[in-house]
C-alpha cells in the first residue's frame, strides 16, 4: 500500500478499519501523491474535496465505501448544487471538478477491490452554462479599425501603422484566427479576386474571402510598408512582419489589437474578438448557419450554432428596451 500524504486536516470521522471510507479516501490520495505525482496543489483540491464527500456520506449512515450507492452519490452532488450551513452552492463547473474527485476514488476503490461495484460510474456531471462569444458591434468594429494605426489612424503612413491596419482589416475581414492570420504567406493571398488560402487546426486548409477594406488594407502594407519591414531582416515568405523582419508572432499580433482596443476605449476584447464579431455580424446580416461553418473553419456546425444564440440575445435585448409593452 502507498504510504499517505502529510496531512494537518483531521481525519473523517469513521476512519477506523480498512473498509471505511475515510481509509478509502486516504489510501486513494496516498495513490495520487506516490504512484501519480500529481502537483501539491491539485492533491489539496483532491484532499478538500473528498474529505467533504466523506462528511456527507457518513452524515447519511454510509461508514463503509462498500455501502455507498449511486442514489448517495447524487444526493452528494445536489448537496454541492445546493450548498450548506458550510458552503455556498458550487456553480455547474466547480461541482463536476469535486464529482470528478468522487468519480476516481470509487473506481479506485473498485480496482483495487475495496468495494463490489462504482456507484459513481453513471452519475453525470452538471452541464456548465454555454458561455457566448464575446462580440463587439458593427461601431464598435469601426471604432478599433479607425484607430489600428494609431491615436486617430494618423500613422498609417509608417511601416507598421500600415502593418497593423492590415492586420486587424483582415482579421475582421476574414475571421480567421489570430494564429492563422500570422501564419500567412504573401503567396497565400490573391488580392485580385480577394481570397486567402488560410491553414487552420490540424493542418485543414480552407479558402476565405477577405473584402475590399481588407483587401485594400493589405495591398497597401505590401507595397508601401512590407519592403521596409523586410530590410531590417531576411524577410522570407511571411505575410505579416516584425519590426526586425521576422514573421509577426500570435503574441505581437495579440499586442496589436489590444493597443487599438485601448486607443478605441474598448474593454474585454480578447484575440478572438474579431472573429466572434465576424461571424456574429454575419448571422445577424442573414447569412446561413453552416456558410459561416465553413468560413470559419468548424469541424460541427453545433461549434458555429453558438453565435446563433448570440443573435437571439440581441434581438431579446432590443426587443425588451424598445418595445413598448415589454415590460410591465
Amino acid at each position: 500500500m502507498s504510504p499517505d500524504p502529510p496531512s494537518t486536516e483531521p481525519p473523517p470521522a469513521q476512519d477506523a478499519g480498512a473498509g471505511s471510507l475515510g481509509s478509502a479516501v486516504r489510501t486513494y490520495l496516498g495513490h495520487l501523491a506516490v504512484e501519480r505525482g500529481l502537483a501539491a496543489n491539485t492533491l489539496s483540491s483532491y484532499r478538500r474535496d473528498l474529505r467533504r464527500y466523506a462528511r456527507v456520506q457518513e452524515g447519511r449512515g454510509r461508514g463503509a465505501i462498500r455501502e455507498i450507492t449511486e442514489d448517495d452519490v447524487r444526493a452528494y452532488l445536489v448537496s454541492l448544487r445546493e450548498g450548506d450551513g458550510e458552503h455556498p452552492p458550487l456553480s455547474a463547473g466547480s461541482a463536476a471538478r469535486a464529482l470528478a474527485a468522487v468519480r476516481g476514488l470509487h473506481r479506485f476503490a473498485l480496482r483495487e477491490g475495496l468495494a463490489p461495484g462504482d456507484p459513481a460510474g453513471d452519475v453525470k456531471p452538471p452541464t456548465p452554462p454555454r458561455r457566448l462569444p464575446k462580440a463587439i458591434s458593427l461601431d464598435e468594429v469601426e471604432r478599433l479599425l479607425a484607430v489600428a494605426a494609431g491615436p486617430s489612424g494618423g500613422d498609417t503612413g509608417t511601416a507598421r501603422g500600415l502593418r497593423d491596419r492590415a492586420l486587424l482589416e483582415l482579421l475582421y475581414g476574414s475571421g480567421a484566427r489570430i494564429s492563422e492570420a500570422v501564419g500567412l504567406d504573401v503567396d497565400d493571398l490573391d488580392l485580385r479576386d480577394g481570397f486567402a488560402r488560410v491553414a487552420g487546426k490540424g493542418g485543414k486548409a480552407r479558402v476565405v474571402p477577405i473584402g475590399d477594406y481588407a483587401r485594400e488594407a493589405v495591398d497597401a502594407y505590401l507595397v508601401r510598408a512590407r519592403p521596409e519591414l523586410a530590410g531590417a531582416g531576411r524577410g522570407g515568405p511571411a505575410l505579416f512582419l516584425n519590426a526586425r523582419g521576422g514573421r509577426l508572432s500570435r503574441q505581437g499580433a495579440w499586442m496589436v489589437l489590444r493597443a487599438a482596443a485601448d486607443r478605441a476605449q474598448l474593454s474585454e476584447v480578447s484575440p478572438h474578438t474579431l472573429r466572434h464579431s465576424f461571424a456574429t455580424h454575419l448571422l445577424d446580416g442573414g447569412a446561413d448557419v453552416r456558410v459561416v461553418q465553413e468560413l470559419l473553419g468548424h469541424a460541427s456546425v453545433t461549434t458555429t450554432q453558438v453565435y446563433t444564440l448570440v443573435t437571439v440575445q440581441l434581438l431579446r435585448e432590443v426587443y425588451a428596451t424598445s418595445h413598448p409593452r415589454a415590460r410591465s
